[in-house]
């Protein structure tokens, strides 16, 4: 974007981030929204709790001598006007009381603002190893000479070797406490901005949804090419850079091992004492798992405006049928009107009419194409013993039970696998308990399938001569979550 003076002089009376800068109120907006929105990681409030929330902070300045006359939600619908536009009110889809969000723009406003505290220590190395890293990243991944990326290849394996014997040796390379401060302070950086890109991406699929619907509301044409451009919108969306950037992050946190990973990795680094000095915030322990709120919120966002898009097209659906309807009564009257006096002339001609004759005694007969073998046995009856033991040794799945093994793993945990749960709570049925969760899985609680991961899952069975052996089944990591 080009910062010439007639852009910056638009951006200043329209962007809703420079209204917050100049307003009168701006400390009081943006500390506010800051410790109730950003800092928890909330992405939507209800009106009374987000009211209550104000009317205690605005009591606690009046105190101190600050004078705000109006009451809480005056200043929350005056926030979120079209005018300011630094915070969503909308309705959820059941529910009669508002709702608040924090718009991207407020959220850009706001971070700024945490710039401009002074730092005591402004680490550069960790920032110039990771352009230097993407770019290089950048360089080997555009590179179609398999030479090239073979002679790279074994760069950083000769690379590699040689670290391993330099600590074989003894020579162990460690960080600095310098070192770990600068890197520390880029992944926060970084982690923030994630959780603030998930908002702009919710705002950007929420206005895609807006254009559809008014080009919905002026459509003049077809139907079908109406429905045609709407869905290769929609695809366009989820293949863009944006769109498959987003999957690729959803695919990589939604993987146990990484969650885990991540969760190891943050447990030894908060654990270090020059990390601990800089004292981070508390949440920090736990960041990957905002990151994956804040991802299904955007994925709930997405699908609610797929059901109201749908129900809209609907709607639309059952008023252009009502117009035809009305069309064809309109013909009906004015034929019955024309009944008593008909025009005068020739009104409508219709070609003769000539009758296809086809005789049933015609048609062959159906031959059949193999001629069958009748055995001449005699029939005798006779009373065999049957065992009818087998009939009563059936095996009852109770899926109450099963339930209740999966309520019980997410109360510690926001998400389990399949897998995961069978080595918790071993089959003891074999594959009808199995089929009896992934039945579970697609009726009764929210589940995600990993197509690219397979999982394995292992119980003991009898075999039939009464021997005990080892069963197993192959299936895609299916992801129970709360």
């Amino acid at each position: 974007m080009s910062l010439d003076y007639t852009t910056l002089d638009l951006l200043r009376q329209n962007h809703p981030a420079w209204r917050l800068l100049r307003s009168d109120h701006a400390p009081l907006v943006a500390g506010f929204l800051h410790r109730v929105f950003i800092t928890p990681n909330v992405r939507v409030m209800a009106q009374s709790d987000l009211a209550e929330a104000l009317e205690d902070e605005l009591f606690a300045l009046r105190q101190r001598g600050d004078v705000f006359p109006k009451p809480a939600l005056e200043y929350l619908n005056d926030w979120a006007a079209t005018e300011r536009g630094w915070l969503r009110k909308f309705y959820r889809q059941g529910s009669d009381e508002a709702h608040f969000d924090l718009t991207p723009p407020t959220e850009k406003a706001i971070a700024w603002l945490a710039t401009l505290a002074e730092r005591s220590f402004v680490g550069t190395e960790s920032r110039l190893l990771t352009l230097f890293e993407l770019l290089k990243q950048m360089s080997e991944g555009s590179e179609s000479d398999p030479q090239t990326r073979i002679a790279e290849l074994r760069k950083r394996r000769d690379e590699i070797d040689s670290e391993i014997a330099r600590v074989l040796s003894g020579d162990i390379p460690l960080l600095d406490d310098t070192a770990l401060k600068d890197r520390f302070q880029q992944f926060m950086a970084m982690a923030r901005e994630l959780l603030a890109d998930f908002r702009e991406v919710e705002h950007n699929f929420r206005g895609l949804d807006r254009r559809v619907r008014e080009r919905i509301a002026l459509w003049e044409g077809a139907k079908g090419a109406l429905l045609e451009e709407i869905m290769g919108e929609r695809d366009a969306i989820a293949d863009s850079d944006q769109g498959r950037s987003f999957r690729a992050f959803w695919d990589f946190l939604m993987s146990s091992s990484r969650q885990d990973e991540l969760s190891t990795l943050l447990e030894r680094v908060l654990a270090l004492p020059a990390v601990a000095e800089l004292k981070p915030d508390a949440r920090t322990r736990r960041v990957h798992y905002d990151w994956l709120e804040a991802g299904e919120h955007t994925q709930r966002t997405v699908a609610q405006l797929s059901q109201q898009l749908r129900r809209f097209l609907d709607d639309q659906a059952w008023l252009e049928n009502r117009r035809i309807m009305d069309i064809l009564h309109g013909i009906e009257a004015k034929a019955l009107a024309l009944r008593g006096t008909p025009p005068p002339g020739e009104v409508m001609t219709i070609a003769e009419c000539a009758a296809g004759i086809e005789l049933p005694m015609e048609r062959p007969l159906h031959t059949p194409t193999l001629k069958p073998v009748i055995t001449d046995v005699a029939l005798e009856s006779g009373d065999a013993d049957v065992d009818a033991s087998v009939l009563y040794a059936q095996i009852v799945i109770d899926s109450a039970e099963l339930a209740r093994n999966i309520r019980h793993a997410l109360q510690e945990r926001s998400h389990i696998t399949l897998s995961e749960l069978c080595e918790a709570q071993p089959l003891q049925h074999g594959l009808a308990e199995l089929v009896a969760y992934l039945q579970l899985a697609g009726d009764t609680f929210k589940a995600v399938v990993d197509e690219e991961t397979t999982d394995v899952i292992v119980w003991r069975g009898v075999s039939a001569d009464g021997a005990e052996q080892t069963k197993q089944a192959r299936l895609p990591r299916v992801i129970f979550v709360r």
